[in-house]
C-alpha cells in the first residue's frame, strides 16, 4: 500500500514538470524566432558575397588583365592564337578527365555488380498482410480473380478408358478344369 503511494507521488511530481509554463512566451519566442531568420539571411548574404570576391580573386590570380590599346594588328592576332591554343589545351584537359571519369564510374558499377553476384541477391523480409473479410469477398466477385483461382475448373479432362479385367473365379473351379487330360492338354497348347 506504501508503495503505491509513493508510485503516484512520483508520477504525480513527474507531470507537474509538463506543466510549467515555459521560459518564455509564445510572442517572446515569435520574436526570437524573426531575430533569428534574420541573422541567418543576412549571413547568408554576406557568404555569397564572400564567395564571388574569392572567384574573382582567382580569376585574377590565374589569368592577368589584357593591355589592348596599342597593341598592332598583327600582335592582337598573335594573343588570339595563343588565347585559342590555350583554350584547346584546357578542352584537352577537360575532354581526358571526363573519359576517366565515365571509365571510373563505369569500373565502379561493374565492380558493384559483381558484389552483388558474389553475395548474392538478398530476398527482403516478406511482412504479414491481414485481409479484411471485404478484401477476400472483392477477391472472390472480381471475375479476372476467380479465374485465376478455380483455373482447374476450365482445363479438358481426359478419360481413361477401363483396363479390362479378367473375371476373378474361385481358384478351386480353375484348377479343376485343369486337372486331368484336358487341363494338360491346354497347357501343351497353350505353350505352342
Amino acid at each position: 500500500m506504501g508503495h503505491g503511494l509513493r508510485t503516484a507521488a512520483a508520477c504525480s511530481d513527474f507531470l507537474s514538470l509538463f506543466k510549467r509554463k515555459p521560459k518564455y512566451s509564445a510572442t517572446r519566442r515569435l520574436l526570437l524566432k524573426s531575430k533569428l531568420l534574420k541573422k541567418a539571411a543576412t549571413m547568408l548574404v554576406a557568404e555569397i558575397e564572400q564567395k564571388k570576391l574569392e572567384k574573382e580573386r582567382a580569376v585574377k590570380d590565374c589569368f592577368p588583365a589584357l593591355n589592348l590599346p596599342g597593341l598592332s594588328v598583327q600582335e592582337l592576332q598573335d594573343l588570339c592564337k595563343e588565347l585559342h591554343r590555350k583554350i584547346d589545351v584546357v578542352d584537352e584537359v577537360r575532354y581526358d578527365t571526363e573519359a576517366k571519369v565515365v571509365k571510373n564510374e563505369t569500373e565502379i558499377q561493374s565492380l558493384r555488380e559483381k558484389i552483388c553476384g558474389l553475395k548474392g541477391a538478398k530476398r527482403p523480409n516478406l511482412k504479414r498482410v491481414k485481409k479484411t473479410t471485404d478484401d477476400m469477398l472483392g477477391a472472390c466477385s472480381d471475375p479476372s480473380k476467380l479465374m485465376k483461382a478455380d483455373f482447374k475448373a476450365n482445363l479438358k479432362t481426359v478419360k481413361k478408358e477401363e483396363e479390362k479385367k479378367e473375371e476373378v473365379t474361385d481358384w478351386r473351379k480353375n484348377v479343376e478344369a485343369m486337372s486331368g487330360m484336358d487341363g494338360r492338354k491346354k497347357m501343351f497348347n497353350a505353350g505352342q
